[in-house]
């Protein structure tokens, strides 16, 4: 199991400096994956069901760095390192033009870029990007079929119900053949079953650990059901670790409490056959120096034995 960061482009400690400083290190460090997010904005009056008071998302997506400009930025500073999104919101965008976007990052990078794509879900996000939140599912395989035939040979035609690319040229092509693996995050079962379907991947975090076994099985039980190869179709993990002196009590969440409790974890999804666990170093107060010896010493546990 690999591991990976969410690098630091929320909170705190969002900052060009901390960011390259995060690629750098995880890349020296042998680690897989940098991630990045997607948050268009912060709202302070959020709503919630009916009409009622939403939650107010954590104080660190007050500031949020845009994901491909950031990876841009960083691919100009790393040489081997892989650039995921996770995720870019599918309904906030062109699928040409995100195509293209991701395409144009991944000949820069030579080759890095995972795509990872989503539903969103904050309200106030889509009524500033001017797009329906009603039927974002139904529109997702349409949105990746449109992206990949972008990625295709030219000459590029594509019908859809929703999106339409007349006979064109569409340039430059990614450096992976037919582009990036398009890695969908997904909880719910209908999500799964079509990440399973049309993904190249799935990106699910941890809440609960028989809500996230249930999604694992489910998955793959789905792409077998589409004639895929569910070995082939890897499961990334985001997380938000807190690591503590002291063990937690439990129940807990998955990832959480003592460094023994979170390898102990680690090595359930691996057993689970999960293929790159990465960590959130977003909305802690921990500097970025510190979280790394954090990681590094749960990765010496994990190997460890």
């Amino acid at each position: 199991m690999d591991f990976g960061v969410a690098l630091p482009q929320t909170g705190i400690h969002a900052s060009p400096e901390a960011i390259v400083q995060a690629a750098q290190t995880a890349e020296r460090l042998g680690h897989r994956t940098v991630w990045v997010l997607e948050r268009l904005l912060r709202p302070l009056h959020p709503r919630g069901a009916g009409g009622a008071p939403g939650r107010l998302m954590p104080e660190a997506y007050a500031v949020a760095y845009d994901p491909i400009e950031t990876l841009t930025y960083v691919a100009a500073r790393t040489d081997r390192i892989r650039l995921g999104t996770s995720i870019l919101v599918a309904p906030f965008h062109v699928p040409v033009l995100l195509a293209k976007r991701l395409a144009t990052l991944d000949r820069f990078s030579g080759g890095r870029v995972v795509a990872g794509l989503g539903l969103g879900w904050a309200e106030e996000e889509f009524d500033t990007a001017g797009v329906a939140a009603r039927g974002r599912g139904a529109r997702l395989p349409e949105f990746i079929a449109a992206m990949r035939a972008a990625w295709g040979p030219d000459p590029v035609r594509f019908e859809g119900r929703h999106y339409r690319i007349p006979e064109s040229q569409i340039n430059p092509k990614p450096v992976q053949p037919g582009g990036p693996r398009v890695i969908i995050a997904a909880r719910e079962p209908a999500a799964v079953e079509r990440a399973a379907r049309i993904g190249d991947g799935l990106n699910a975090i941890p809440a609960d650990w028989a809500e996230f076994e249930r999604i694992v099985a489910g998955f793959r039980a789905a792409a077998r059901t589409a004639g895929r190869d569910p070995g082939a179709l890897p499961v990334i993990v985001r997380t938000n670790t807190t690591v503590t002196e002291t063990p937690a009590r439990e129940p807990r969440g998955p990832l959480t409490g003592s460094q023994q409790q979170v390898v102990e974890d680690l090595r359930r999804l691996e057993r689970l056959g999960v293929a790159e666990v990465f960590f959130d170093m977003n909305r802690f107060g921990l500097a970025v120096d510190g979280q790394f010896r954090i990681l590094e010493r749960l990765r010496d546990a994990l190997r460890g034995g």
